[in-house]
């Protein structure tokens, strides 16, 4: 009798044990995911190496995020304090996620010889089919700032079965015009190198007021040992063509465009979504969150983002979190057709089954 019950009371105590077990292994895997500095690796493609740094599980099983840089920044400058975000990590536990650096761009990277011919924005969008065959990715989900914006949408256009979605933050889609050029050479002759690079990823109220952020990245920039490769990034970006998109000849994935409201490049992101189709574009204008809205405001980015990638049909179960669940109200979306404005709704709608609206058409203005 005593030996039945010992045995009955061993059986009903598996099932909490191993939950239990797996509730921790779960948490634990979490945080390694979170504070993983990630495996550094140099891929080659037909066009010269590029330094990647991956994180993450590596499964194949979903498609990987892919990020892209700005100018005078890398991989980590652009995207760590985004995707070390403690809420971001509900994200990036379900997937592998590859931080592409330009050519030269890596912290420490060697400084090229002069002359070298540093490759166009084109052919930097070529070598990124590289680095999905190096690590066995057939689709990913791009996330890319200023310059990686545009080299993102290059790479999208050209392999569109390859991208299942893109997050742009402060795309122009246009080449320098004749103004742009003649005031991009003066300042050329004005102004550091230092200064311009941080007046394309600043406003001017950020600038003026010399905030901690740019106070940290002039210094780090004043001290990269691989200036003169940031320099050759910065003229090939304003070297670039026009992505030559319009309703007819657009993305064939799910796209968000992000923008600081008082970002430089504000006018042309409002440009770029009036030439994407409606009914697969999203555009996401962030009070507060000046020239880079993934340092100034990771947190309301990661909660767009969760949303973006629930309408694509990924994480669509996941509980809301505490972010969602103090600013619903304050995101809200605004549907438009042939450029009229028809009616708006909060996210709340969508959000309360942990999921985008039915319709991916919106723009969404968060004041919170």
């Amino acid at each position: 009798m005593t030996t039945e019950m010992q045995e009955i009371a061993i059986t009903e105590d598996k099932p909490l044990l191993t939950g239990q077990a797996d509730s921790t292994k779960d948490a634990e895997l979490a945080a390694r995911i979170l504070l993983d500095q990630g495996q550094e690796h140099s891929v080659e493609t037909p066009h010269g190496v590029l330094h990647v740094t991956l994180h993450g599980t590596r499964t194949t099983r979903r498609p990987a995020i892919l990020t892209f840089h700005d100018v005078g920044l890398d991989g980590k400058s652009c995207f760590s304090p985004l995707f070390k975000f403690e809420e971001m990590q509900e994200i990036i536990k379900h997937f592998t996620v590859i931080h592409v650096d330009a050519p030269g761009q890596e912290e420490g990277a060697a400084a090229y010889p002069t002359g070298y011919q540093f490759p166009s924005m084109d052919t930097i969008a070529e070598m990124i089919p590289a680095v999905l065959q190096f690590f066995n990715f057939r689709t990913v989900i791009g996330i890319g700032v200023g310059a990686g914006a545009y080299i993102l949408s290059k790479f999208t256009l050209a392999n569109p079965d390859s991208v299942e979605g893109l997050v742009l933050v402060n795309i122009d889609p246009n080449a320098r015009g004749w103004i742009d050029w003649a005031t991009q050479k003066l300042s050329s002759v004005t102004s550091s190198l230092t200064d311009q690079i941080l007046s394309h990823l600043f406003s001017q109220e950020e600038l003026c007021s010399n905030t901690e952020l740019v106070h940290t990245h002039r210094d780090r920039i004043n001290k990269a040992s691989n200036l003169v490769n940031i320099e050759l990034f910065w003229k090939t970006y304003n070297s670039r063509r026009d992505l030559c998109i319009d309703r007819s000849s657009t993305f064939k994935c799910p796209v968000m465009l992000v923008v600081g409201d008082q970002a430089p490049y504000e006018e042309a992101a409002v440009e770029c979504n009036s030439k994407l189709d409606p009914t697969t574009t999203s555009f996401l204008k962030m009070a507060d969150a000046g020239g880079l809205p993934q340092l100034t405001q990771p947190a309301k980015l990661t909660e767009a983002f969760k949303y973006f990638i629930q309408g694509m049909g990924y994480m669509a179960s996941s509980c809301m979190t505490r972010l969602s669940r103090s600013r619903t109200t304050s995101l809200s979306s605004s549907y438009s057709m042939d450029g009229s404005r028809s009616r708006s709704r909060t996210l709340s709608q969508g959000s309360q089954g942990g999921q985008m609206p039915s319709s991916p058409s919106q723009t969404m203005e968060v004041s919170c």
